[in-house]
């Protein structure tokens, strides 16, 4: 069996009840020209030097022609006189207080949060317009059912580092439904060495119920995600930064889920700061059908007695 197969039948059959919106792997700085990619990232609080708020998630991706027979497509945006790609993904994000050692209920600090998800998603690239949208479907569970404490606790035990206990007052089981669109337009082309898009997403569902918009520019040696052309440069070298602005909802890895509310500790609504200031930003390299990227994310605080955190992510990537 080819390694594309493989990867395609592992993905059609991890059962979809399971699967966030810290990781963000179709933005047009991240686009792979090709519609047979797998690729994975693993974002850590590590990187920052820090364990707490967003401590953790991964992210497995693969796009392949074959996804386009995928039902759920139905329900996304297709665009006429679009380029199509298709995909799976499967997401895990995890979220800590200060304290990891303690085993108490932090008050006035983060609960302890875990969720994974499948995600369906397309991506259709108008390339007259120079735009993109992306549809996504998030299904999945929050709570001890996304297995975030046994995660983190073996990771501390293999290194050697602090073992949590506070995942016992972790935000409780529920169902995440989600649905996400987002839209990207570029507005400056300069050869191949720089660009810049505007960019606006909007997030309905259990998990975030939130909006973002900003714009994301690239420099470097570049092909530009908004035409047809396949490797005009094989070797890709670039940096990248997106600044958002974030205007929040519902969060249920603050506020617990919506329907079952039993969790122990939550966020008051009054307490949630109803607007955030993100910035993403990094460095890609691609050579002929590999993708490596280095990112780090600052976002400022999320809840009124909270504080502003950072992380840092690694991407690997490959053409099937």
């Amino acid at each position: 069996m080819k390694t594309r197969d493989f990867l395609l039948l592992l993905f059609a059959f991890i059962p979809m009840i399971f699967m966030g919106q810290k990781i963000d792997n179709m933005a047009s700085f991240r686009d792979i020209k090709s519609a047979n990619y797998f690729r994975f990232h693993y974002d850590n609080d590590y990187f920052s030097s820090t364990d707490k708020e967003y401590t953790q998630g991964y992210n497995f991706e693969l796009t392949s022609p074959r996804l386009a027979k995928n039902p759920i497509n139905q329900l996304f945006i297709s665009p006429k006189n679009s380029e199509f790609k298709y995909g799976l993904s499967l997401e895990h994000i995890g979220f800590t207080a200060n304290n990891i050692a303690s085993d108490q209920i932090q008050f006035n600090d983060r609960p302890f949060a875990a969720a994974i998800m499948m995600k369906s998603f397309s991506i259709a690239t108008d390339t007259i317009q120079n735009t993109r949208i992306v549809s996504s479907l998030n299904l999945g569970i929050i709570g001890p059912g996304a297995f975030g404490g046994d995660m983190q606790t073996a990771i501390h035990e293999a290194t050697g580092n602090t073992i949590p206990k506070g995942w016992y007052n972790q935000i409780k089981n529920d169902v995440v439904l989600n649905y996400e669109l987002t839209y990207e337009k570029q507005l400056v082309r300069f050869h191949d060495f720089f660009t810049i898009q505007t960019t606006a997403t909007a997030r309905l569902g259990t998990l975030f119920t939130n909006a973002s918009v900003g714009f994301n520019s690239t420099i470097g040696i570049i092909n530009s995600p908004f035409t047809s052309v396949k490797n005009r440069n094989k070797f890709q070298l670039y940096l990248y930064t997106q600044p958002l602005v974030n205007v929040i909802g519902y969060d249920a890895t603050l506020q617990g889920g919506l329907f079952n509310h039993k969790s122990v500790y939550t966020i008051s609504d009054s307490d949630i700061e109803r607007f955030t200031f993100q910035n993403n930003f990094g460095i890609v390299l691609q050579y002929r059908g590999l993708y490596l990227e280095y990112s780090r994310t600052i976002l400022t605080r999320e809840f009124s007695y909270g504080s502003a955190f950072k992380w840092g992510g690694i991407h690997i990537g490959f053409k099937l």
